[in-house]
């Protein structure tokens, strides 16, 4: 009995460690499809995650370009704008010149109208005075009296007509004439301006433009303020201009530019390591044309330093013409003229190349270019006789030899020839040089450059001379000083720029 008492025992006890045994492995079990399920919702979790992200990526690119497309929509109009409002403007003044012509024209014929009205009261006065006395004449007496004084009448009023009609029409033809004259001299003049005080760089798309342009206008104030030009962005499809009077700075800045575009990294720093470098890429230029300069013209054994400044001429233009191609013209039709005469060809050859050599440093020197480059090349060795051809080649000094007088014979021959000149471009180029002298004069200024065709002086100060307050008074002071000394069309804007820069270096 107790046997089998034990084995039934034995047999639940059995039984429950086998439903144990089962039960702990179905739960196990259960417990590893959880979690296979649970990995299963976080590996989908992360793939919609990322996908999410993606998306918002994708989305915050959109938005920018949106943005950015906007901005530059929004910009067109602005300038499109402009140019209405400049039109109306134009339209304005063109009506209310028409007005005050209009008005003056009723005056004048109101005056002529009052005047003919004096003449008629006088000639019935008169009238009745001869009625008077033809009352006691025959009639024969009267109308011979009568037709005499009708011939007087009608010759008088004549004349009279007759220097009226000349009057009015020389006035009138006057008019057409300066009429004629300024809008021949406005068409080729703008033209011909923007011709050689401008350059073209060419963009590989219109979206460039916000690159050259940068955050709120970064990048182009950074490359103007460096290179000292103007960058004109405006609707040209896939370009931009580039505006200075300096043709050495316009060429530095184009090759800058153009390296900054085609290597797509725009930023303050590499605008200033291209700029430099592109500045002495400028100047190897340079000498190589005075070098070619010098051989084409046949002038061996020149020092140096006048190679270089005479090959600056290559970027230097004077009323319309090169002024490097002109140095060997001169040069050639001097040596020409000399071996006609029996004068010293190669002292008549060398005052013609260097004879406008002082233009390549008038903008930095006080005086006229011919005594300028007069007393440069004496400097270097040069002969006394072709420094007195360079200096007397307009009258500044008094002709020595026959050779000055042929290098300023050829002179004018190069320079007469049809087209070479144009005189509106050398006041232009005087006018905003005289704008940077005025700006240099004042102390605490760094640097100044004339811009927008002479429209705006942007002038550089040291900060640790000029404060905030003197910078204001120093705008104010040169604008001044611009309006005493100068003429010129329109309003010129003064910018002051006071920069502080810190720098450091990580070690």
């Amino acid at each position: 009995m107790n046997g089998n008492l034990g084995l039934i025992i034995g047999v639940l006890l059995g039984g429950a460690v086998i439903g144990f045994v089962a039960r702990h492995f179905l739960l196990m079990r259960a417990i590893q499809q959880e979690k296979i399920k649970f990995g299963t919702i976080i590996n989908e979790a992360k793939e919609k995650a990322r996908d999410i992200e993606f998306q918002a990526k994708e989305g915050a690119i959109k938005f920018r370009e949106d943005a950015e497309s906007e901005l530059n929509r929004r910009r067109k109009e602005m300038n499109r704008e402009d140019e209405r409002i400049q039109r109306r403007r134009s339209d304005v003044d063109r009506k209310t010149d028409k007005v005050e012509k209009r008005e003056q024209a009723l005056s004048k014929r109101q005056s002529t109208m009052d005047r003919r009205a004096n003449e008629l009261d006088k000639l019935h006065d008169d009238a009745m005075e001869q009625l008077q006395n033809i009352s006691t004449m025959t009639k024969d007496e009267a109308r011979d009296i009568l037709m005499q004084e009708v011939e007087k009448e009608a010759r008088s009023d004549m004349a009279r007509i007759m220097r009226q009609i000349e009057a009015e029409a020389r006035e009138e033809g006057e008019k057409r004439g300066r009429k004629l004259i300024s809008l021949a001299i406005q068409r080729v003049a703008s033209e011909h301006v923007s011709e050689i005080t401008t350059s073209l760089v060419p963009l590989p798309s219109d979206e460039m433009k916000g690159r050259i342009i940068g955050r709120n206008g970064r990048n182009i104030r950074a490359f103007e303020q460096a290179a000292g030009v103007d960058v004109i962005v405006d609707d040209t499809p896939e370009a931009v201009t580039i505006s200075c009077f300096d043709s050495v700075r316009r060429e530095v800045a184009r090759r800058a530019l153009e390296k900054l575009v085609l290597d797509g990294r725009i930023h303050p720093a590499s605008i200033e390591k291209v700029l430099n470098k592109e500045e002495k890429e400028v100047e190897k230029t340079i000498i190589e044309a005075g070098e070619q300069a010098v051989y084409d013209a046949g002038v061996p054994n020149l020092h140096n330093e006048i190679i270089k400044v005479l090959g600056r001429l290559k970027y230097r233009t004077s009323y319309g013409q090169n002024q490097l191609h002109h140095a060997v013209e001169t040069a050639k039709v001097a040596s020409v003229i000399a071996s006609e005469l029996g004068a010293d060809v190669e002292i008549a050859k060398l005052g013609g190349l260097l004879h406008d050599i002082g233009k390549a440093m008038d903008h930095n020197l006080e005086g006229t270019h011919a005594g300028i480059g007069a007393e440069f090349v004496g400097r270097y060795g040069v002969d006394d006789v072709v420094v007195n051809a360079i200096a007397a080649h307009h009258h500044e000094v008094e002709a020595e030899t026959v050779e000055a007088i042929i290098v300023e014979a050829a002179d004018a021959i190069s320079g007469a020839r049809p087209g070479a000149r144009r005189e509106s471009l050398e006041q232009y180029i005087k006018r905003v040089k005289a704008l940077e002298d005025i700006a240099n004069s004042y102390k605490g200024v760094s640097q100044s450059y004339a811009l927008q065709a002479g429209r705006e002086v942007r002038i550089i100060v040291r900060p640790e001379d000029i404060d905030d307050l003197d910078a204001t008074r120093l705008a104010r002071d040169i604008s001044k000083q611009i309006e005493e000394n100068m003429q010129y069309p329109g309003q010129i804007k003064v910018t002051v720029i006071r920069e502080t820069r810190a720098v450091d270096y990580a070690k």
